[in-house]
């Protein structure tokens, strides 16, 4: 049976992905009236319109787009959401507003634990239907790749219940999901974080290793929340079970979470929004790859994560969404315009913070994030003739079409 063909053709610019470390030739590598073509799933020769068609005629193709001037480029990779859950927080946006603190309105029984209580309460059906709503929202704004924390059950059936949906919507809908257990994402009511570590550790990874759904465990390092010897026994734990290290780490306060995933090798730490030269150093030489959430930043009024200083130190940075009920945004080209306005990066080092660095931050080592040859065929096709309206354009997303795998699956 003959594999399914795509071809992309007529692109004012088609980005490939990361050029070299030449600093001369930049953080891309482009190419003027570009095209693609795809066999399968993978993309198999990249060139010149003029070079791709005549060796992949548009007319004998299975699926031909034509971009009539218009940029193309990978699609987006979010590493970062915690986009399964139930339940509205918008009034808490409202009481922030008002001035009320985040940690006050955790005190007054509001932020995570409402979500949990809200979560726990509903169906299978209804966190299912939630998730492709959001994937749905994710996928009209270039999104083709993206990581799901579980996190809003804290207790074993719940997160099993999550973890189940996020491989149950990964089936069902074109983009990409990437499970990670957030099992430490807060401590329930009611309980000392101590004995909430020991569950943790001894009665959700176990269900979760078994389950064999999630990729990656994740802790939320934090002051008031999980110290960095507690986020230090549950990574471990995790480790043991077949689970790469994430850290959520020094979003308030600078707790050690930094170098805790230097030290266990994560595959990324993100927040960093209070990170020191020494924290960029360790995640360097570890190779931790640091995800900046913008997003947040701007949801809460906050200080941003210094993306200069990683940059500058030669590590490029990936950004995400931080999608959940106390940061709704779902557009990766939002994070990029937050990313160039409020982080000082150009459009191109957000765009490969968005693509390539993303991907690198769930350890995808097949080119995801890329259009290179033997990559997955995940591109955006833009209203636009350059990648630098993705950030420019901030009123409405600048994509036309949304391929994966070769496939249209948003025109």
């Amino acid at each position: 049976m003959t594999e399914r063909t795509c071809v992309v053709y007529g692109a004012s610019e088609l980005v490939v992905g990361p050029a070299n470390d030449d600093e001369d030739e930049g953080p891309l590598e482009t190419i003027e009236n570009g095209a693609f073509a795809a066999v399968g799933d993978e993309v198999v020769a990249v060139g010149t319109t003029d070079e791709i068609v005549r060796e992949y005629p548009p007319e004998n193709a299975d699926v031909a787009v034509d971009a009539d001037g218009n940029a193309v480029v990978p699609g987006f990779v979010d590493p970062h959401t915690h986009a399964v859950f139930a339940g509205d927080r918008s009034d808490e946006f409202e009481a922030k507003l008002r001035g009320k603190s985040y940690q006050e309105i955790l005190e007054d029984g509001g932020g995570i634990l409402r979500t949990v209580r809200a979560t726990r309460e509903a169906s299978d059906e209804t966190l299912l239907e939630n998730l492709l709503g959001h994937l749905d929202a994710m996928l009209a704004r270039g999104t083709t790749t993206v990581e799901v924390k579980s996190g809003y059950g804290l207790d074993t059936e719940t997160e099993l219940r999550l973890l189940e949906a996020i491989d149950r919507a990964d089936e069902a809908h074109p983009v990409d999901l990437v499970p990670t257990f957030l099992g430490a994402h807060a401590v329930p009511e009611g309980e000392s974080t101590d004995d909430y570590v020991d569950r943790v550790v001894d009665d959700q990874l176990p269900a979760v290793e078994s389950q064999g759904i999630a990729e990656f465990c994740d802790v939320f390092c934090e002051e008031g929340v999980f110290d960095v010897e507690q986020s230090r026994r549950v990574l471990e734990a995790g480790l043991e079970a077949g689970l790469t290290p994430k850290v959520h780490a020094e979003e308030f306060t600078r707790l050690g979470g930094a170098e805790l995933a230097a030290d266990l090798a994560a595959a990324s730490a993100d927040h960093l929004l209070h990170a020191t030269d020494e924290d960029v150093e360790a995640m360097r030489a570890a190779d931790v790859v640091p995800v900046l959430l913008p997003g947040t930043a701007f949801g809460l009024g906050a200080d941003y994560a210094d993306a200069r200083a990683f940059l500058e130190a030669g590590w490029p940075v990936a950004v995400a969404t931080d999608f959940n009920p106390n940061c709704h945004s779902r557009s990766m080209g939002f994070v990029q315009t937050l990313s160039c306005v409020e982080m000082g990066m150009t459009p191109a080092e957000a765009l490969r913070a968005s693509t390539s660095a993303a991907a690198r931050a769930l350890d995808r080592d097949d080119g995801t994030g890329t259009l290179g040859v033997g990559a997955p065929a995940d591109a955006v096709v833009l209203e636009a003739p350059s990648y630098a309206h993705i950030a420019y354009r901030f009123d409405t997303p600048a994509v036309d079409t949304v391929l994966k795998g070769g496939e249209v699956v948003r025109s």
